[in-house]
């Protein structure tokens, strides 16, 4: 896991440290065939293709596995500081349909942290970079993991 900027930090280093150890513990991810990549402080990459089960009544890949896969990049990215973090709430805006066999990557970016809270945009897209989905997720540390 490298951080996207190039060059690695310190506080990269941590990162990568706790998205091995989260990852290590995610049996839900490792089940869907979810990669994790491109972590850096506030930062994550998450990768899923869509398999045929994934599909709804209408042919297309299931909203709830497209929210689930921003949600995992938010949850990694909002776990990157050695602190024990959740989500508070999280919103999603379904701009495109995605289709089993389609790879999809969803980018989470921290926007803002402030005391034991967070914001951070996801932006989900095609590996031809059509963008899928687009999710905001409120994070909160829990009470306890320092902050």
């Amino acid at each position: 896991m490298r951080g996207p900027l190039g060059d690695v930090t310190e506080a990269d280093e941590v990162a990568r440290r706790c998205a091995e150890k989260m990852y290590a513990a995610d049996r839900s991810s490792r089940h869907l065939g979810i990669e994790i990549s491109d972590v850096a402080a506030g930062r994550a990459c998450a990768r899923m293709t869509v398999g045929d089960t994934m599909a709804n009544g209408h042919g297309i890949a299931h909203g709830g596995y497209v929210f689930l896969l921003a949600d995992t990049a938010f949850a990694f990215a909002c776990n990157t500081y050695e602190l024990a973090t959740v989500a508070a709430a999280a919103d999603v805006v379904f701009v495109a349909p995605a289709r089993v066999g389609d790879e999809l990557v969803a980018e989470a970016v921290e926007r803002v942290r402030f005391g034991r809270s967070g914001v951070y945009d996801v932006t989900v897209r095609r590996a031809d970079g059509a963008t899928i989905a687009e999710f905001r997720g409120s994070s909160r540390v829990l009470p306890g993991a320092g902050g």
